[in-house]
């Protein structure tokens, strides 16, 4: 530094404006980091709910139309108490599929050659099917459904592959993810998808 040359001393305004711009910065930064670790926190805990408690699936095929249809976003519940005409997803193999409820465990199913289901010799009321079939059915009806297990039934009869067939046959509760509750996608459809 020269010996001739001033040296500006900040006033008070100035010394003012500078520390509210870094006393912001800091409140801004501290602001900032808060709120992206809400964000971090929010986001696993939704990722925890809708992993462990509440899965959220999207529906392939037809077998459940007309009440699902292909793209249906739908949310499920874990439980194990199944009743009569629930919506349940499970896996098969590595597949997870959804369908509906008809009987449980130690119960009897059969079914005539026009589709018409029987639940221990009770005619199934059916109102969300759009179109009965017996469709591709390998199993010997009468059948009683097996300790802890369940018979299911796509809404599609004609064309669903479900309990009808060897194949799939009853499911069991190890293989359920749980009840579909509600649908969240299409909006316009936004609710208990029936």
């Amino acid at each position: 530094m020269r010996r001739n040359e001033k040296i500006e001393v900040p006033g008070i305004d100035q010394l003012t404006a500078e520390l509210k711009r870094v006393n912001y910065r800091s409140r801004y930064r501290r602001v900032l980091r808060s709120t992206v670790y809400a964000l971090i926190v929010v986001a696993a805990a939704a990722v925890l709910v809708a992993t462990i408690w509440m899965p959220v699936l999207q529906i392939y095929g037809t077998s459940m139309s007309p009440t699902l249809n292909e793209g249906d976003i739908v949310v499920s519940f874990k439980g194990s108490d199944f009743e009569q005409g629930d919506l349940i997803a499970f896996y098969l193999g590595n597949k997870l599929l959804v369908k509906r409820c008809i009987a449980g465990p130690g119960q009897w199913v059969d079914m005539d050659e026009e589709g018409n289901v029987y639940v221990d010799g009770e005619l199934l009321d059916e109102p969300y099917l759009t179109e009965k079939a017996l469709g591709d059915c390998s199993l010997e009806l009468p059948y009683q459904v097996p300790e802890n297990r369940y018979f299911c039934l796509g809404d599609h009869r004609s064309s669903s592959v479900d309990s009808r067939h060897t194949e799939v046959g009853c499911v069991s509760e190890e293989q359920i993810v749980g009840k579909i509750v509600f649908r969240v996608w299409p909006f316009n459809q936004f609710g208990n998808p029936g």
